[in-house]
């Protein structure tokens, strides 16, 4: 799999796809609404991107970017062949991977520069405590942790942070937890859980992580996430999420969707199996009136942007 995240013009995000469905991605784009394809490495990284433009029976208009406005650079490709080609060596980043294509430098204009934030001290410690709580549970995006960081101050009468200043703060602090996050080795517990939610979906039961913002919106709509021969379901929500990401632990919401007592029991100690088989320990008491807890876990989530 590619180390890779590509979103499309209608909306649809593709997380580590493999060579062919990357080149089938390339090949699609065209019609109306689904004309260009954006991939960013993983993790994300800022101004560091490729992407491609095509209209049915035109050429393909391909670019990449390395970091700065005046390392942005533009070919043109008149198949998807030599696109696609371009594409997997610049994720695998193979040397020499843009030597197949005639590149110029794009001129897009001078960067705007974010002015320094204007707030008192107890401001910047608030506004910089939440966007690391939301970055340390590992599931934002750099876009999404920009617009927390531009609205969470915001009053009826009083926007302190500017768009340019928010992605300034969020690309900071990204950056900051990319380095800290190199120097993990090996399967962090987050990953054990993610490895232990993909058993249960296998097995009928609908696994959802950081999902919805509370226990009840979460309750009212897991029912909407499971296909028709799903049996129950787990998920945690992002009140849990902070809770892990501060060294508290994880909660884990679970049951049946035929709301009997039996079947969330019975899909509690699957949980609990799944878990186990992970390497991963966990609360509970067998009573399908309690939530199941993971702890201790050390909440290290890679990010992928």
């Amino acid at each position: 799999m590619l180390e890779i995240v590509v979103k499309t013009e209608n909306w649809e995000r593709h997380v580590r796809v493999s060579v062919e469905e990357l080149a089938g991605l390339v090949r699609r784009i065209g019609g109306d609404g689904d004309r260009f394809l954006v991939v960013q490495r993983i993790p994300d990284l800022p101004d560091v991107f490729a992407q491609v433009w095509h209209r049915a029976g035109g050429d393909y208009t391909l670019e990449y970017r390395a970091g700065a406005a005046d390392r942005h650079f533009q070919a043109m490709a008149d198949g998807p062949g030599a696109v696609i080609a371009a594409m997997t060596g610049w994720a695998r980043q193979e040397a020499g991977w843009d030597g197949g294509l005639d590149w110029s430098l794009l001129d897009t204009g001078p960067a705007r520069e974010a002015q320094p934030l204007d707030l008192d001290e107890g401001e910047r410690a608030k506004l910089e405590t939440r966007v690391r709580e939301v970055l340390v549970g590992g599931y934002a995006s750099r876009a999404e942790l920009a617009e927390l960081a531009e609205e969470f101050l915001v009053t009826e009468d009083r926007r302190p942070v500017s768009r340019e200043q928010a992605q300034a703060l969020a690309d900071r602090l990204w950056a900051e937890r990319v380095a800290e996050q190199a120097e993990w080795r090996g399967e962090t517990d987050p990953e054990r859980l993610t490895h232990a939610f993909t058993a249960l979906q296998e097995a009928g039961i609908t696994a959802r992580e950081n999902f919805t913002c509370c226990r009840s919106c979460g309750q009212s709509e897991i029912g909407g996430q499971g296909g028709p021969e799903a049996r129950g379901f787990v998920y945690f929500h992002a009140q849990c999420t902070d809770s892990a990401a501060a060294g508290r632990g994880l909660t884990l919401l679970y049951g049946g969707f035929d709301d009997s007592s039996k079947t969330t029991a019975a899909i509690g100690h699957e949980v609990m199996a799944a878990l186990q088989a992970v390497g991963l320990p966990a609360e509970w008491g067998h009573d399908p009136g309690r939530a199941i807890t993971i702890t201790p876990l050390n909440w290290r989530r890679r990010l992928i942007g």
